[in-house]
Parts: structure tokens; C-alpha cells; sequence
């Protein structure tokens, strides 16, 4: 089960994601959850094999803002550096940064199930 307890244990910015949810911790956890079914990281990771950084681009950049929004810092901060240099179109190793974004998204997953 997803509590505010956990969320601050897997790292989210908690303080900063309920202050933009007005304060309603229920609503703030509900955001959370709705999250989990995206499959936009897979999608980002299938831009990236494919070379085209445009598209590439606007997923991270969308998710980016995804989880920026309600401060889930440890799968923000991987995206948000990959969306910094999918900006510029740089062709580079995005191999870790996807691991780690889609290794704490899991992470996130399995915390939601107790």
C-alpha cells in the first residue's frame, strides 16, 4: 500500500509533491498511483534504439515534467538528465540513466503493493 511514509522512504519529495496537491495527502498519493501503469520509459527507451532523438525527446520531456510534478525524485532526476542532453539531439550512451530511471520505477511498483 501506498502511504506517505513509504513515498518519503523511496526518496520522493514529499513535502514539495502534497504542497502541490494542496496540501491533500490522499490526493497527492492517488497522483502517484496513477503514474504507475505508464509505459512511456519503455516507449523513451525504443526512441533512443531507434535513433530518432526527436521523438526521444518529447517523451523525456513529458515525463520529465510526469514525474517532476509530484516529486518523484529518484526516477525524475535520470529522466531529467536525459532530457537535458536529448535537447541538444546528443547521441549518447543512454543505457545507465534508462536502467536507473526504470529500475526505481520498479522500485516504486513493488513499494505500491504493501
Amino acid at each position: 500500500m501506498l502511504t506517505i511514509e513509504n513515498l518519503k522512504a523511496f526518496g520522493a519529495n514529499v513535502q514539495e509533491g502534497v504542497s502541490r496537491c494542496l496540501n491533500d495527502e490522499q490526493f497527492y498519493i492517488d497522483l502517484v498511483k496513477s503514474v504507475l501503469p505508464d509505459e512511456r520509459i519503455d516507449e523513451l527507451e525504443r526512441c533512443i534504439a531507434e535513433k530518432d532523438l526527436d521523438k526521444a525527446f518529447e517523451v523525456a520531456h513529458a515525463l520529465k515534467g510526469m514525474y517532476g510534478n509530484i516529486s518523484l525524485t529518484p526516477i525524475y532526476e535520470p529522466i531529467c538528465e536525459m532530457t537535458e542532453l536529448l535537447r541538444s539531439r546528443t547521441d549518447t550512451d543512454y543505457s545507465k540513466m534508462l536502467y536507473e530511471a526504470k529500475a526505481q520505477k520498479q522500485r516504486l511498483i513493488e513499494i505500491s503493493k504493501f
